[in-house]
């Protein structure tokens, strides 16, 4: 099964967490993935994967307006895939949260089914998604990691893979 993750980054910090989700996911048999900045993204393997994660830096409380133009504009198609989200800031209260539910609702207009992992599966808990501060502390890369490999395991699941 393919996993796509699709990332805006200008200091290279949510480029190193959608590394992170890289790994994590690929962890789970019978996964590939590729990361993909929203300068280079390869449409033909989006549309074969089955979940699209999308990370974004953290901007006044909200995604990256480049993000936003990227799914605004674009033409990959991305309904009926398993969504998830990620998001990195500076520090601590820099609005991930709210950047994560705002990057929620697109996807939602975009038909995709949104997986948080949540707290369904107890610590570390991923309400709307991960956040890293910066390219993140060991913790928050570990959290980033559990968070991929509970969504690769979940997707082959629903999918019956």
């Amino acid at each position: 099964m393919k996993i796509s993750v699709i990332y805006h980054s200008e200091s290279g910090n949510t480029k190193k967490v959608a590394d992170i989700i890289k790994e994590g996911v690929t962890s789970v048999e019978g996964i590939q993935a590729k990361c993909m900045s929203i300068k280079d993204v390869d449409e033909s393997y989006v549309e074969e994967s089955k979940v699209v994660f999308l990370g974004t830096p953290t901007y006044t409380g909200t995604y990256s307006w480049q993000m936003k133009q990227w799914l605004d504009t674009g033409k990959t198609k991305l309904a009926g895939k398993i969504g998830c989200v990620f998001a990195t800031e500076k520090y601590i209260g820099g609005g991930a949260d709210n950047a994560e539910l705002a990057l929620i609702s697109e996807l939602l207009v975009k038909g995709m089914f949104v997986y948080s992992v949540g707290t369904s599966q107890g610590q570390p808990y991923t309400h709307f998604g991960v956040v890293s501060i910066q390219e993140g502390t060991t913790e928050q890369k570990e959290r980033v990691s559990i968070f991929a490999k509970r969504v690769a395991i979940k997707a082959k699941e629903l999918l019956g893979i």
